[in-house]
């Protein structure tokens, strides 16, 4: 059975566990020397999404990418799972860890996750980099509304007992023909051997929880996310990497920060950034972060 694979894993890379805030997260560490690096998925992804990226940063980093409660092999057994929370698992990661400040680099679903948790926290964050990213009450909602282009899946998502009804023991049609098909633009970067690391993951029971969980976040805390930035916005440097998305990520992190936005487009890539151009998105990265050092 796929859920039965073996973790899929990289050359120069850890596995490692904490126990944080009533859950026990999985995470993974490269790299020996630089300032830290914390790597945050989206949806419908785990730690893996970064696996192109990581060895390019760990050249020069500490880097670490986690998996999400509900997500990848963190656990995923009966308890709350949204952003709130999971901010906070990440911030006592990174106190156990002893890492802060880090750069802190998240994408897509994990927007208010890596926002609450840099706005709650900011001794903890370095810098800000947001990939591909949308935030409830700016505009993010909008994805959800298909009579406008939206997409069909968040509903699904949200909606009580629909995901594990229909997409439980579906993993591989979800991911491989619709979720990474749909909105990739670079043929041949997202593998078979990828879409199995995914499937293995979200295969597992209850294995959509993590997803779930963020998602009913996401449609419900609008009025909470703009009442966190209109009290506290970003103090920290803020990058914006859009690629599939257009401007839209830079055009949200433009509202939640308190300075110029820097902004970096991929043309030609899709929302899978990190998978897509991993190059680019490393050089992004690793000039927007030595410039955050050398301050």
């Amino acid at each position: 059975m796929t859920a039965m694979r073996r973790q899929a894993s990289l050359t120069g890379v850890t596995h490692r566990h904490a126990k944080v805030n009533g859950t026990e997260l999985h995470y993974v560490a490269a790299g020996t020397g630089g300032s830290p690096v914390l790597l945050v998925h989206g949806f419908p992804e785990t730690w893996w999404t970064f696996r192109k990226l990581i060895p390019l940063l760990a050249a020069s980093h500490r880097v670490f990418a986690v998996d999400l409660r509900g997500f990848g092999d963190s656990d995923n057994g009966l308890g709350t799972y949204d952003s709130k929370t999971s901010a906070e698992d990440l911030h006592l990661l990174i106190d156990m860890l002893k890492v802060g400040p880090v750069h802190l680099t998240g994408q897509d679903i994990s927007g208010a996750t890596v926002l609450r948790l840099a706005a709650a926290h900011p001794d903890d964050v370095l810098s800000f980099t947001a990939i591909e990213m949308g935030l409830p009450g700016f505009g993010l909602e909008m994805l959800a509304d298909v009579t406008h282009g939206g997409t069909w899946h968040i509903g699904v998502l949200a909606a009580p007992n629909i995901p594990e009804m229909l997409l439980a023991g579906r993993e591989r049609e979800f991911l491989g023909q619709f979720a990474f098909p749909a909105l990739s633009a670079t043929p041949g970067a997202i593998t078979e051997a990828d879409i199995d690391e995914f499937v293995r993951t979200y295969s597992r029971s209850d294995g959509w929880r993590g997803a779930i969980g963020l998602y009913r976040s996401m449609l419900q805390e609008g009025e909470e996310i703009s009442a966190l930035v209109a009290a506290r916005k970003l103090s920290m440097p803020v990058l914006a990497i859009g690629a599939g998305g257009g401007e839209f990520t830079f055009t949200t992190m433009s509202q939640v920060a308190s300075s110029q936005v820097r902004s970096v487009s991929l043309e030609g890539v899709g929302h899978y950034a990190a998978l897509e151009a991993p190059d680019k998105v490393a050089d992004a990265l690793l000039d927007f972060f030595n410039a955050v050092d050398a301050r």
